[in-house]
């Protein structure tokens, strides 16, 4: 019967009887989970390295529920029908970004984003509240523009909060820049008020320290025409 419920009906079963909630949650490989990912991720997704960090069905299906809006987001850029993917048109004059669909207020979370395409003059990731904007004219950095967002922005490793430039990141002599398709991981920690990153398996610290205890959401600016950009969340950073 489980593997006929949406996710919402889901985890009221596994709220209302203990048993039931081992049976969902002690295998996130069994036929319920993948009955699921099968109905709301798009084949692409599954056949695709999209979700190669992914490694159980569970963790597909929560990825997908964390992907980009298709509503909070500019009107220049659309989400692909892999669901996961941001795709800029080639507007001239405008930064376009987008949020994900679920903040955090709490807890430790993790997501990867990677380019596929051009990064333009600018090309910033981040967090950001649902006041901060995302679409503004020009090309500037968007994410980190206002006292509502931070960002990295991989064109000249700098760091971006309340319009200024918070030094540069990682902080090491000659850093390299951002490889096309290369991805980082991004790691929230509402605990401790911290946003990090990682490129690869290497952390490279922490970038924004003293976040406000509010709800932030995984989000990414960009400027360049057609360029694409993929968030896939990956739930709770593992530790060392």
């Amino acid at each position: 019967v489980f593997s006929y419920l949406e996710l919402r009906e889901l985890r009221s079963c596994a709220l209302v009887c203990k048993l039931w909630h081992r049976v969902l949650h002690g295998d996130e490989n069994s036929e319920v989970w993948r009955s699921l990912a099968a109905r709301c991720l798009a084949e692409e997704a599954l056949r695709t390295d999209i979700l190669c960090n992914v490694p159980t069905y569970k963790g597909k299906v929560r990825a997908f529920h964390h992907a980009f809006s298709t509503n909070d987001c500019s009107r220049n850029v659309y989400i692909k029908k892999n669901g996961f993917t941001l795709h800029r048109n080639p507007i001239a004059q405008s930064t376009d970004g987008a949020r994900a669909k679920i903040g955090f207020s709490e807890g430790r979370h993790a997501w990867e984003v990677w380019w596929e395409g051009p990064l333009g003059t600018v090309a910033v990731i981040g967090i950001a509240t649902k006041r901060a904007a995302m679409q503004c004219q020009g090309y500037v950095a968007l994410l980190g523009s206002d006292d509502q967002s931070w960002g990295w922005n991989l064109v000249d490793n700098n760091l971006l909060h309340n319009g200024e430039v918070n030094g540069s990141f990682p902080q090491c002599n000659n850093a390299p820049k951002y490889q096309i398709g290369e991805r980082i991981r991004v790691i929230l920690d509402m605990e401790d008020k911290t946003l990090a990153f990682e490129r690869g398996y290497e952390f490279l610290g922490v970038a924004f320290r003293g976040l406000p205890k509010v709800c932030l959401y995984p989000a990414v600016s960009a400027v360049y025409g057609n360029t694409e950009v993929t968030l896939v969340y990956l739930g709770k950073p593992l530790d060392g």
